[in-house]
């Protein structure tokens, strides 16, 4: 498995690699590249053909701004080299058994991201939910939900702790009975959990609210009732292939049923009952997808209480 992680020092992007301890991964057969991007664009290159930056062409004092600026660059850019290396030390200490290695561009973080994530062709794609900056930090980052809504592989907003928690893991996957939902389940199944994990299956049934002439109409009413009940009678049709996949794999199982908006209902659920991840499976890679993931997972993820996993692919 190849895991790409983005890091940038901050106290987010931390707790994301002490997440990486609950995120199932095995101990085996990772490979794991650490990124750290310097949010700076370089001054253009000195140059005497005509086609870069020439020091002839303008004054002096243009000239010590320009010097200034690269100067300044190029220390930031070495401070990424440093980051990536104190989080590749990190990730070795917890993970000794994987292979690790790390790199540093500049540009837009999250571009930069997806461009070494074209190259590298990663499982999945980690990255802190907030960045270095207040603004940032108010919201789901900027750079996460677009390394969210633009990857072609799985990625996880990790909100770790510090210190991990050395509890059993609990994980809420989003279902409905779609293959993304059943992709998400797979994607369960294939990390390594330990002992006595448990799994939640929720499904949000978001029923009809009848009118309020409807309500004083039987049978607008009992047709809505009627309904909801095909629709939970048909999820839990659908789950039981689920449940039994993740209990051959030795995870504890319960599917919850709730009449609400999954956006709400996962978050809700995972606050209440302590969750470690939530995973979400992402359909296709549409722009129907990046729509829908705008609208449901980004949602999710910048509203829950834990790390959220939006799976795409097989997981290996």
């Amino acid at each position: 498995m190849k895991v790409l992680i983005g890091y940038d020092g901050s106290r987010s992007s931390d707790k994301a690699l002490d997440d990486l301890q609950k995120a199932g991964l095995r101990e085996a057969g990772v490979e794991a590249l650490i990124m750290s991007v310097a949010e700076v664009w370089m001054p253009p290159p000195r140059s005497t053909n005509g086609d870069g930056f020439s020091e002839e062409d303008y004054p002096k004092i243009v000239n010590e701004w320009s010097q200034a600026r690269l100067r300044a660059a190029e220390s930031l850019i070495h401070e990424a080299e440093t980051l990536s290396l104190h989080a590749k030390e990190r990730v070795l200490a917890a993970h000794p058994d994987w292979k690790v290695s790390s790199t540093a561009a500049h540009g837009s973080p999250a571009w930069e991201i997806l461009a070494r994530a074209d190259e590298f062709k990663p499982d999945l794609i980690v990255v802190g939910s907030q960045g270095r900056n207040a603004i940032s930090r108010i919201l789901l980052g900027s750079i996460s939900q677009k390394v969210l809504t633009e990857a072609k592989c799985s990625v996880r907003i990790a909100r770790g702790r510090i210190e991990v928690d050395p509890s059993s893991s609990r994980i809420v996957v989003g279902f409905d009975g779609s293959p993304g939902s059943k992709m998400a389940v797979k994607q369960v199944v294939s990390r390594s959990w330990g002992k006595q994990a448990e799994v939640c299956l929720v499904a949000a049934v978001d029923s009809l609210v009848p009118t309020a002439i409807g309500r004083f109409i039987p049978p607008v009413t009992d047709i809505i009732k009627e309904e909801a009940l095909i629709e939970v009678n048909s999820i839990r049709a659908l789950a039981e292939s689920s449940i039994l996949e993740l209990e051959d794999a030795g995870l504890t199982v319960k599917l919850d049923i709730q009449d609400g908006n999954p956006k709400q209902i996962l978050v809700e659920h995972a606050a209440d009952w302590h969750a470690d991840c939530i995973f979400i499976g992402a359909h296709s890679y549409t722009a129907v997808e990046r729509y829908l993931i705008g609208s449901t997972s980004t949602a999710v993820a910048e509203r829950a209480p834990c790390s959220v996993e939006v799976v795409r692919g097989v997981p290996v």
